[in-house]
């Protein structure tokens, strides 16, 4: 822990001293390896079925407001599990803990197809990701625990995986569900082969630990009971505030008031209690309070990378998700490697971890610039150049983040750290996409009434019969789409130029040597 950590964290209760972590080994890496599987699983339980929503929506009977509940509902059980997880993994031994949540999410990804009545159904999908979000923040509070420092980055590049190769990946995932197999149901089956290798994995290379019932008696249980519902009915609001319009609707307006009011109510709890989920005074720390924040805002601009030229492509030219998925791929791939390859130049003496942050911003900007150029006429080749800069930035920002993080912390700490950052990511998925889409909307219906008004002198000297009329209109909206979709690309490129100098007021951390810290 570097002196400015040490001094800042005197002024906080100091945790709980954590036990000696056994040494790294065959073993311990197998563990390990089922731990990141278990959290790629995770991912692809909530993106896959959500890109597959029109299928499932079909194969159900459901209408289409109703299917929408079906995202919302795990979205909403994920970020609700997210900041307790890793506390509920010590209390009752990680291995335990991260078995009984892994096998609760393929038990019901196994039922899920076979259930018919709606709101069992959104019972079930909520549970899921209750399930499936408290195995994310386990990822990184393991590599934090069992890592030893000259592989450490490697384990947090590993982690990084969840936010740059899941989402990515599953639109192809999602098209071979359904066009491949020709069978809906792999949608929510698809993750039981590799959750059954991950039980295995782990089960066999995680070492037990005691439980500590004791735990259960200091816990902040006003808390829990106050942020559980607050951050979901959170989701709640920022998922369908789009579709219903935000302050018009009674549903996302009661959910964004109770939600904002239990949340905040959560938020005093854990400050002020002596033994909470997760320790909000270490975000005073420039590295984790400055940090996390543009690891916020850059969650919200990663909601670009992929999910936008889809729903652009669908909406101009009618593809489905099988002529979409090599967009997925581009960025998913090269993550295997440059995850790694990121953590070993940062392990270079005279490497400044900020400046290969920054360095991922400007290439994440130039990517939605090169998006921003978008015209009616493109088809996949013509968004190659800008997923190829957003694989090469998006971990060029997201390693060097966690890594300028995770440096100010002391070894203990890493459970409270692994709770925030993940509730962070959780958030900011759900924020980006609320953002993205109300933004679309309100440029697109800008761009429409403004073409509309250009064309309203022919059409007022038109007689309603005239033949051409619907086609015209259908034109309007398909452009006044393209312009919305190129205005989203300018102001989240804007985005990640602002955060460049935020980025450079971090803490400088000095690379770390793996020959000093062996």
């Amino acid at each position: 822990m570097t002196s400015a950590a040490a001094a800042i964290s005197t002024s906080a209760p100091a945790p709980a001293p954590a036990a000696a972590a056994p040494p790294f080994g065959l073993r311990i890496g197998t563990g390990l390896l089922g731990v990141l599987v278990a959290a790629i699983v995770a991912g692809l339980s909530n993106r896959v079925p959500g890109l597959a929503l029109a299928d499932v929506q079909g194969a159900l009977g459901l209408a289409r407001d109703d299917a929408s509940w079906l995202t919302t509902a795990y979205a909403a059980g994920e970020l609700a599990a997210m900041p307790f997880a890793t506390w509920f993994a010590i209390t009752f031994s990680m291995r335990r803990f991260h078995l009984v949540m892994l096998a609760t999410a393929l038990v019901l990804a196994a039922a899920m197809p076979f259930v018919r009545d709606l709101h069992l159904l959104l019972a079930l999908r909520a549970l899921q990701g209750v399930a499936a979000g408290a195995l994310i923040p386990v990822l990184m509070m393991a590599a934090l625990l069992f890592l030893p420092p000259p592989i450490r980055l490697h384990g947090l590049a590993l982690y990084a995986l969840t936010a740059t190769f899941s989402p990515n990946v599953a639109p192809w995932l999602a098209a071979l569900c359904v066009d491949g197999l020709d069978d809906w149901r792999w949608v929510y089956w698809h993750v039981i082969p590799p959750g059954l290798l991950a039980m295995a994995l782990v089960a066999w290379g995680i070492p037990a630990s005691p439980a500590a019932p004791g735990r259960l008696r200091t816990a902040d249980w006003p808390g829990l009971a106050l942020g559980v519902p607050g951050l979901a009915l959170l989701v709640v609001a920022l998922d369908q505030g789009v579709r219903l319009d935000w302050l018009h609707s009674p549903t996302v307006a009661a959910a964004l008031l109770v939600g904002g009011v239990f949340t905040a109510l959560f938020l005093a709890c854990e400050w002020r209690h002596p033994a909470p989920f997760i320790r909000l005074q270490m975000l005073r720390r420039r590295n984790l309070g400055l940090g996390f924040t543009v690891f916020l805002a850059l969650l919200v601009i990663s909601a670009t990378a992929v999910a936008l030229p889809i729903n652009v492509l669908s909406q101009l030219q009618g593809f489905r998700m099988a002529q979409n998925a090599d967009l997925g791929l581009l960025v998913a791939l090269p993550q295997l490697l440059l995850g790694s390859g990121i953590a070993m130049l940062l392990y270079r003496r005279g490497v400044d971890a900020r400046h290969v942050f920054a360095a991922g911003l400007l290439c994440i900007a130039t990517a939605c610039w090169l998006g921003s150029q978008l015209t009616s006429s493109w088809m996949v080749a013509q968004f190659v150049p800008a997923q190829l800069f957003y694989a090469l930035g998006l971990p060029l920002a997201i390693v060097p983040l966690l890594f300028l993080a995770t440096s100010v912390v002391q070894p203990a700490e890493g459970p409270s750290v692994a709770g925030i950052v993940n509730t962070f990511r959780a958030f900011g998925a759900v924020l980006g996409g609320a953002i993205v889409g109300q933004l679309g909307w309100v440029r697109g219906r800008f761009h429409d009434e403004a073409l509309l008004g250009n064309a309203g002198a022919l059409l007022s000297r038109l007689p309603q019969s005239t033949p051409g009329l619907d086609a015209l209109a259908q034109v309007v909206a398909q452009q006044a789409g393209v312009l919305a979709a190129a205005d989203v690309y300018r102001a989240l490129g804007v985005l990640a130029l602002l955060l460049v100098p935020l980025v450079l007021r971090l803490q400088h951390v000095p690379a770390p040597q793996a020959s000093t810290a062996a």
